[in-house]
This record gives structure tokens, sequence and C-alpha cells, in this order.
């Protein structure tokens, strides 16, 4: 039997392929992180094809429903493995004014796949919904996402808001048009390309290497 490409069927978005080789690559006995990071890849790609205008909306949904469906598979193999107590608490959420939630929802998903617990407020989340969640669930990490440029002065004010809250929180900013400047101004305390510099920067955070 051909050795199938995860990469590239998450990539051609064939769902029945992907889930397929996700659960053999488990049943032999590969780390379900090393089949995350696979997906991983394939949606970046997914991403270029999309910035290319090879691929449009629809393709770029459609990535993120097989992508969650498959990471479901890996969740459950995880939490299988024992690792079901969580190293730490994120609030995250995509900032006031922007609707965009398939990045939040693979930074969510691959936090929750390291072992962390993700409290997330959602999409177009006013400044008070990351308060409260902030003073509820006491985090140590607080993740804002936009796709928007129009969304970076409220994102700018979120970061206040909650610095006034727990000015011991790391704050994490990431996003299509959000660079290393962009947190400058924001005042975070870094910026996160894609969702492993996302899990990365958490666990220094909680202090998990």
């Amino acid at each position: 039997m051909a050795k199938v490409d995860l990469v590239k069927a998450m990539t051609e978005l064939d769902e029945d392929l992907v889930l397929a080789e996700v659960k053999a690559q488990l049943s032999a006995g590969i780390p379900a992180v090393e089949v995350l990071g696979q997906l991983q890849r394939g949606m970046e790609a997914v991403g270029k094809l999309y910035e290319a205008g090879e691929y449009y909306l629809s393709e770029l949904i459609m990535s993120a429903e097989v992508f969650s469906t498959a990471s479901k598979e890996l969740s459950d193999a995880l939490a299988a493995g024992g690792g079901s107590k969580a190293i730490g608490t994120m609030v995250l959420g995509t900032v006031k004014d922007d609707i965009h939630d398939i990045g939040k929802n693979i930074v969510a998903t691959i936090l929750n796949c390291n072992g962390f617990k993700v409290v997330d407020v959602g999409v177009d989340a006013p400044i008070a919904a990351f308060v409260e969640a902030v003073k509820e669930h006491k985090p140590k990490v607080v993740g804002l996402c936009c796709l928007l440029t129009t969304a970076f002065d409220v994102m700018k004010e979120t970061v206040a808001a909650v610095r006034g809250v727990d000015p011991g929180a790391t704050i994490l900013v990431g996003g299509g048009p959000v660079d290393e400047t962009v947190a400058q101004y924001c005042g975070a305390d870094g910026y996160c390309k894609n969702a492993y510099d996302a899990v990365e920067f958490s666990k220094r955070a909680v202090g998990v290497n």
C-alpha cells in the first residue's frame, strides 16, 4: 500500500484521507505532536495557496474544518496518554471589530494538545470579555488575535485593560497583519508568527521547558 503524504492530503483538503492517515499514524505509535506538525504544515500550504489566489475563502474555511476534525483525534490520543492535567491556562480571543476565527481555533487546538487549558472568549470579543475571563480564570497567558489592521487600536486598548487587571500576565498577539512592530505598539510581551510560537511563549510563561 502506497505511503500517504499527510501534508499533501491536508493541503488538498481530502478529509477522508487525512482522518484515515491520522488514525494510521497514531496506531503506528507516531507521537501525536508529530502528526499535528504535519497537519500544521498542510494548513500553512493552504494559506499560501489562498494568498496566491489559487484557493478561495471556501477552501480556507474547509481547511479549518478538516484540521479541527483531525485534531480531535489527536486530543483524544493525548488525553488517553495521561496528560489530562493542564500545565497552564490561556485566555484567547479575537479582539473587538474582527470576526476571524480560523487562526484562533488552530492556536487553541495546538495549545490544548500541548497541555494547556484554553479559555476561548470568541471573536469580536469586547475588552470586558477579556477582562472578566482574566479575573475569573487567572491565566498566566493571554492571547489576542486579529486579521484586520483596523483592529490594532482596540488590540492596544485590550492589552492595557488586561495589564490593569493582572500586570503579571504574559500577553501575546498574532494574526495575518501582526508583526513585532505591532506587538510593540500594543504593548504586548510577544508576537506569535504561528501556533507553535504561541506554544513556546506560553510554556516559558508557565515555567515549562
